[in-house]
């Protein structure tokens, strides 16, 4: 019998996809979701995590870039795998260390296309849109020292079609990340020794 992981969820926002990681998990023997991490204090995400009984931490530029408070958490927790769902900031080198390819984020776009530092959210569909481009998707990735450059894991993709706007891209590629990305998830945590 393999031992449930422990999976800790960093996100910004609204928290939709931490909802629906933990959701997934609920019943999972793979997982479970011990912890959300947020650095928005009053992010929508935050509300999600208590009405699903998840503890979170809410923590500050300084205390995730200049102190150990975020890596004492994730040991305290014995977190086996992080999950960025919608993170913005940089993951700094004292929690990459030791999670070296146990940190995996979710990218609105087909990377290595529509990646890097301010290429989030309706930025990347505006852009994607912009350049004529027929298709887009979701990209699950290990995450290290730069912004959406870590080896990829998986790819999903969907149809542009000549009347999609960012909004209605936004859609179509909300849907691809509910539908994989907590198997990807899945799949990752069952690698880990």
């Amino acid at each position: 019998m393999l031992e449930n992981k422990n999976i800790a969820i960093f996100a910004s926002g609204n928290g939709s996809n931490a909802e629906n990681i933990i959701k997934y998990f609920e019943n999972s023997t793979t997982g479970k979701v011990k912890t959300v991490l947020c650095n928005i204090p009053n992010a929508h995400v935050l509300i999600r995590a208590n009405n699903l009984g998840v503890t979170s931490t809410v923590f500050s530029r300084d205390e995730f870039y200049m102190s150990d408070k975020i890596i004492d958490i994730l040991q305290l927790e014995k977190i086996d795998l992080i999950v960025l769902a919608g993170f913005l900031w940089l993951v700094p080198e004292n929690i990459i260390k030791p999670y070296r390819n146990k940190i995996i984020n979710i990218h609105p776009a087909l990377l290595p296309n529509y990646g890097g530092k301010g290429m989030y959210g309706n930025n990347i569909h505006k852009a994607v849109i912009a350049d004529g481009n027929k298709e887009s998707g979701i990209t699950v990735h290990y995450v290290n020292e730069k912004y959406d450059d870590g080896d990829i894991i998986f790819q999903a993709k969907c149809k542009i079609s000549d009347t999609d706007t960012p909004e209605t891209l936004a859609q179509k590629i909300h849907a691809l990340e509910y539908e994989y990305f907590p198997k990807i998830i899945e799949s990752v945590l069952m690698k880990i020794q």
